[in-house]
């Protein structure tokens, strides 16, 4: 009988064609099945955008470190055809997880996912430090107010000023890091996403001829750091990831000791 039943009512709906008639008979829980559908559609789509703005803690404070609450220091060094530039300006912006002390210390305080985990890389940090640049073919040092300096301002293929270590040679982006204190032999690489941030880590952003191993950061800079890292209540140490090889206009060397 109920199929019989439901037979009748869509032979009524498609002789009706949607019309007078049969909206006239349509029943009333059409419409508040119609109602109960968009509602929840919406409803989806509100709480997959909040889920993604708004990761819970177990997401952010688990899996690949830094998680969210760890803070972690790191050396800076910017080099330009052999010449090591004045530190970067402090940055300490309450809502960057990634920002720079004095003395060319990094602070790594993921705030979120965006920097935490497999997200926080040097590429990461160079988003969020107002006007850097970090680039495979560009390298840009901002003014202390964050704004672009043309002065500091390098590009792949760029001749070496004349008083420089390497006057008129030809320079290129590069980066170089040592991933811990016992590591003596950077690696080198254009990717700086590559790069991933870890406690200890120095770092080097450089322009440099072609064959040059950038220095690594000062001795005051890995002092203050290690001192910096040893004024925190608890630390985290974790074994630096190995180097991830980038696409193909990356190139991802080891130096040479």
């Amino acid at each position: 009988m109920a199929n019989s039943a439901m037979g009748k009512w869509v032979s009524r709906v498609g002789a009706a064609g949607g019309g007078k008639t049969y909206r006239k008979t349509r029943p009333s829980n059409y419409y508040a099945a119609l109602v109960v559908i968009v509602a929840l559609g919406l409803l989806s789509v509100v709480l997959s955008r909040y889920d993604y703005q708004h990761p819970t803690a177990a997401s952010v404070t688990s899996g690949t470190p830094p998680a969210v609450g760890t803070t972690w220091y790191a050396g800076v060094n910017v080099e330009v055809c052999g010449v090591a530039l004045s530190a970067l300006s402090p940055n300490t912006s309450t809502t960057s997880g990634l920002t720079m002390k004095a003395t060319n210390v990094m602070q790594i305080s993921p705030l979120s996912a965006a920097d935490s985990g497999n997200h926080a890389t040097l590429g990461q940090f160079g988003a969020e430090y107002p006007g850097l640049i970090l680039d495979s073919a560009e390298l840009a040092i901002p003014t202390a107010a964050g704004t672009p300096n043309a002065t500091t301002t390098y590009h792949n293929g760029e001749l070496c000023p004349s008083n420089s270590k390497y006057p008129k040679q030809a320079g290129r982006v590069i980066y170089a890091y040592w991933p811990s204190l016992s590591t003596t032999t950077p690696t080198l690489t254009t990717n700086p996403s590559s790069i991933k941030l870890t406690q200890y880590l120095r770092v080097t952003l450089a322009f440099d001829p072609k064959g040059v191993t950038p220095a690594a950061p000062s001795k005051n800079t890995v002092n203050a750091m290690v001192v910096d890292q040893a004024n925190v209540g608890t630390t985290t140490t974790t074994t630096p990831s190995s180097t991830t090889t980038s696409p193909s206009t990356t190139t991802t060397t080891t130096a040479k000791g």
